[in-house]
C-alpha cells in the first residue's frame, strides 16, 4: 500500500480500518489474561483429573478462587459487550477509558 499516491477519502478509509483494528486488538489485549487463565485452569483440572486429583486436593481440601472472582460487585459495563465489567475499584480498564474519552459518562456505563 503506497499511501502517498492515496486520496484523501481513501486516506481517511484506511485510518478508520486502521483505528477499527486497533480497537480490536486493545479489546483482545483486555480480555488475554481471563481467557488465558481459565485455559490453564482447564489443562491443569484435567492433568490433576488424569491422575485421581482435583483441584480441591491440590489446595488443602479448599478450591481455589475462580479468576476474576471478586468479592467487589460489578459497578459498570462495557458499552457494547455486556459481558465485560468493572467493580470502579483498581486501575481504570482500557474499554472504560476509551468510553470516556468518546463523551459517555460513567452514569452512561452504571450497571
Amino acid at each position: 500500500m503506497d499511501v502517498d499516491k492515496m486520496t484523501k477519502d481513501d486516506l481517511a478509509k484506511e485510518r478508520a480500518a486502521a483505528q477499527e483494528r486497533l480497537k480490536a486488538i486493545e479489546k483482545a489485549e483486555s480480555e488475554y489474561d481471563g481467557r488465558r487463565l481459565k485455559e490453564l485452569r482447564g489443562e491443569i483440572e484435567g492433568m490433576l483429573a488424569k491422575e485421581g486429583y482435583s483441584l480441591a486436593d491440590l489446595f488443602g481440601g479448599k478450591a481455589p478462587k475462580k479468576a476474576g472472582a471478586s468479592k467487589s460487585v460489578a459497578k459498570y459495563r462495557h458499552p457494547e459487550n455486556a459481558s465485560v465489567t468493572w467493580s470502579g475499584r483498581g486501575r481504570q480498564p482500557a474499554w472504560y477509558k476509551e468510553a470516556i474519552e468518546a463523551g459517555k459518562s460513567p452514569e452512561d456505563m452504571a450497571i
